[in-house]
């Protein structure tokens, strides 16, 4: 056999069992349409909500096996939605996401623990305008009809990373903590 062909089927041999090693769960989607990540941060002691209207997720879970779990979440960050246009566009400044620098936020798993009913911990490092922080999010997932939608909500300090930065950091303008919540609606998850 030619080496030229020995390297074919070495590398045909490899994908196959490279694909079937993979958990069924491995190919878990994301409906983006019944999914929705917000945020809520305090303008001078009034809620401000906001939404981001693009992003993926990446999601390897089995609820029997989460410690086996790998999660991975990116959000367009110029598709922060606060209602109004004029607020949108000092979202794209360096002051606060710095698009054309820093376009995308992230967030990857590093482990995930069971609470029971249901319920579970993910920790992972959040990736934000070049700054990255370790955060655990409570998640609850309800299953129905063949989807698991999986919901939480956790605080963020906007300044670890650096989002109002310069004379914005003043927190009696715009509060240092924001809350983002999010729902995520997942098809091939298996059975709690």
């Amino acid at each position: 056999m030619k080496p030229t062909l020995k390297i074919y089927f070495a590398t045909v041999a490899f994908a196959l069992a490279a694909s079937t090693a993979l958990p069924a769960c491995a190919q878990q989607k994301l409906v983006p349409a019944q999914s929705e990540i917000s945020f809520t941060s305090k303008q001078m002691g009034v809620p401000v909500d906001g939404k981001f209207k693009k992003f993926d997720a990446q999601v390897a879970f089995d609820p029997k096996k989460p410690e086996a779990a790998k999660i991975g979440l990116t959000i367009d960050l110029g598709s922060a939605s606060l209602g109004a246009p004029e607020t949108e566009a000092e979202l794209a400044k360096p002051e606060w996401f710095s698009l054309k620098q820093f376009p995308q936020a992230s967030f990857t798993s590093t482990s995930v623990k069971a609470l029971g009913g249901g319920k579970f911990e993910v920790a992972g490092k959040l990736a934000i305008k070049g700054s990255t922080h370790d955060v655990v999010v409570p998640v609850a997932l309800a299953q129905a009809g063949g989807n698991t939608t999986a919901t939480g909500a956790f605080t963020i300090k906007r300044l670890d990373f650096k989002i109002g930065d310069g004379d914005w950091k003043d927190t009696s303008m715009v509060a240092n903590d924001v809350q983002v919540k999010f729902k995520l609606q997942l098809t091939g998850v298996p059975a709690l």
